[in-house]
């Protein structure tokens, strides 16, 4: 009761300054004048417009402002759920931000030293808002920018997957272009930091059926048990379309047609998306870059052995 008589006293003042007003008594005086004009008068049309033209974009900002915390939110569920998704702890029941809460850990990576950097705060940490700001990001020589991102955030947002003290997974961001778009998304490890148990891409604009195919469950599932680096020295895949990589360099890499699990290396390569050949390209290249020293390999190296502490 007592806030409606504030409220109450408050629209009171509001309503006496606004009386008091010379503008809006000029206002009024218009409106009077406009009203009593004739339906087919062009002044009375183009004012009328003018209005309804006024009150929408009022409306519309109004909506845009009182929505915008809603929007935040779901924004960020859908990524919780992405990150949830690709390390297979997502079902139909799932209370998306009571499991992210328990069971997966944010930290925040320096990409030069491979070391946790504790000074950020990783819930509010946005690396693709920090790879725009000059202050955060750093550019990424051409001859090493297989990925095409061009510039890259100093710092990246790892997630981890924990069981106790123990890693039971590491989720890293990668991002590259593809044909028509840059690809963002997440790949999974377990905490080995070379055996893959998924990959899930969240952004992308490749042509539906072809290159969007990244996002089909049953491709994604061909990840899973692939290893990232070379064990022993890897050849080209055919046609020299992928480099060759040498011991302890990234080989993961999509190929053309179907892999023969029964050869040397197939534990190497994926499955090519179809018709994409661009895309595929794209997806082998962003996989690399991440997976090297320009990216997390400093950082995997320090907790590749399974069952790591963080």
């Amino acid at each position: 009761m007592l806030n409606v008589i504030k409220k109450s006293e408050s629209y009171v003042k509001f309503c006496t300054r606004l009386d008091n007003c010379e503008h809006y008594q000029k206002f009024l005086v218009y409106k009077n004048k406009v009203l009593a004009m004739g339906n087919d008068s062009l002044e009375k049309t183009i004012a009328i417009a003018v209005a309804l033209c006024l009150v929408c974009a009022v409306l519309v900002s109004f909506g845009a402002v009182a929505l915008r915390p809603l929007q935040a939110y779901n924004k960020n569920l859908d990524m919780k759920k992405n990150i949830l998704e690709v390390a297979g702890l997502m079902k139909e029941d799932t209370n998306i931000d009571t499991a992210f809460a328990e069971q997966i850990e944010p930290k925040i990576v320096n990409l030069e030293t491979g070391e946790y950097d504790e000074s950020v705060n990783a819930d509010e940490y946005d690396q693709r808002k920090a790879a725009k700001d000059p202050a955060q990001n750093i550019a990424i020589p051409k001859a090493k920018d297989i990925a095409h991102i061009r510039i890259k955030a100093k710092l990246a947002k790892v997630f981890l997957v924990k069981e106790g003290d123990k890693i039971k997974s590491i989720i890293l961001p990668v991002s590259g272009y593809g044909l028509w778009s840059t690809l963002y998304g997440f790949l999974s490890l377990d905490a080995d930091g070379q055996t893959v148990q998924s990959i899930n891409f969240y952004d992308q604009a490749e042509t539906p059926g072809l290159g969007g195919e990244v996002v089909n469950p049953k491709w994604r599932a061909l990840w899973k048990g692939k290893k990232v680096y070379a064990e022993t020295d890897q050849p080209a895949m055919d046609k020299g379309s992928i480099e060759d990589a040498d011991i302890g360099e990234p080989a993961l890499a999509l190929i053309k047609g179907v892999v023969d699990n029964e050869k040397p290396g197939s534990q190497y390569q994926v499955d090519g998306l179809a018709g994409a050949t661009l895309t595929s390209t794209g997806v082998t290249n962003l996989v690399r870059y991440w997976m090297s020293k320009e990216g997390f390999a400093r950082y995997l190296s320090k907790v590749r052995v399974k069952g790591a502490k963080s």
